[in-house]
């Protein structure tokens, strides 16, 4: 008996909408790349795009559990000499939340062109409003802790 592949899905992108009021960021990453990848659906082949979309909201409201909000250090490098940036996860909640849950979830895609197009269908804001009503998004279920 052969391995079942499945096909390329064609076709429009299948939206859900993941809220992270009081959700820890880590499982709330684990949960969205399941759902990017296609690793919660049945018909999952690692090399095939799945034609999943996410969006996060309330991505204010996303907890980080023991010390993390001070001694986690975001760093990039500017590409000048002496550029290298760091900002705590404090900072980066307050100024740019979208940027924090953005860096969890992609952190946990495949470093590959497949990665890249799952991230392009990752939308997060903010607050608790999204523009995208017109791709009627289905509400993803809360995970019980």
């Amino acid at each position: 008996m052969g391995t079942y592949l499945a096909k390329a899905r064609r076709g429009k992108v299948r939206w859900h909408v993941l809220d992270a009021e009081g959700q820890v960021l880590g499982r709330l990453a684990a949960r969205a790349t399941r759902v990017l990848t296609g690793k919660a659906f049945p018909d999952y082949t690692p090399h095939v795009e799945h034609r999943e979309g996410l969006i996060v909201i309330n991505a204010e409201k996303v907890r980080l559990t023991g010390k993390k909000l001070d001694t986690k250090v975001y760093r990039h490098h500017t590409g000048y000499p002496g550029g290298l940036k760091e900002v705590s996860a404090r900072t980066l909640r307050d100024t740019k939340p979208e940027r924090l849950v953005w860096e969890a979830i992609v952190g946990m895609l495949p470093k590959t062109r497949l990665g890249d197009r799952m991230a392009r269908r990752l939308k997060i804001y903010a607050g608790p409003s999204h523009p995208h009503g017109g791709q009627k998004p289905e509400p993803m279920p809360v995970a019980s802790e």
